[in-house]
């Protein structure tokens, strides 16, 4: 396993465009959601893969504050291997950027409610009633 980190002007066409291609797979075509994926934040962020051989197995980006929230904020975690720990790998690694390279005192997410628990294990609280995003179950939550 291979984990990089790289911000958006570092990143190749060809990196770049496995991260939407994988994302897509995900949110849109699993989850059968059709949303605006692109959405102007790709280039304030820390993309964070971790990659089998070719293959992208997990992902997430880690936002500048001010950008999506007011604090700091993680989006777009993902695995396309479920049960084998890539979830927490990938949300340790990003947790740790927001605070180390991004001096992040708090983070932010919006989290798909069936996810609760998961982000609870990293220190995140809800701080939102459940919400629907997409057509999808969400609520909001903080960590710090």
């Amino acid at each position: 396993m291979e984990l990089t980190i790289k911000k958006y002007e570092e990143l190749t066409k060809e990196e770049l465009y496995e991260i939407l291609r994988v994302r897509a797979a995900v949110f849109v075509v699993e989850q059968n959601c059709a949303y605006q994926d692109l959405d102007r934040i790709d280039s304030h962020a820390y993309h964070v893969t971790l990659k089998d051989g070719d293959e992208i197995v997990a992902y997430l980006r880690v936002i500048e504050k001010g950008i999506a929230y007011e604090e700091t904020s993680i989006g777009r975690v993902l695995t396309t291997r479920r049960g084998c720990g890539l979830g927490e790998m990938i949300m340790k690694e990003g947790i740790k950027i927001a605070e180390e390279m991004m001096h992040a005192d708090k983070i932010k997410i919006m989290a798909q409610t069936y996810a609760k628990s998961f982000y609870e294990r990293f220190g995140f609280r809800q701080t939102s009633e459940e919400f629907m995003e997409d057509g999808i179950p969400h609520i909001m939550m903080v960590r710090g």
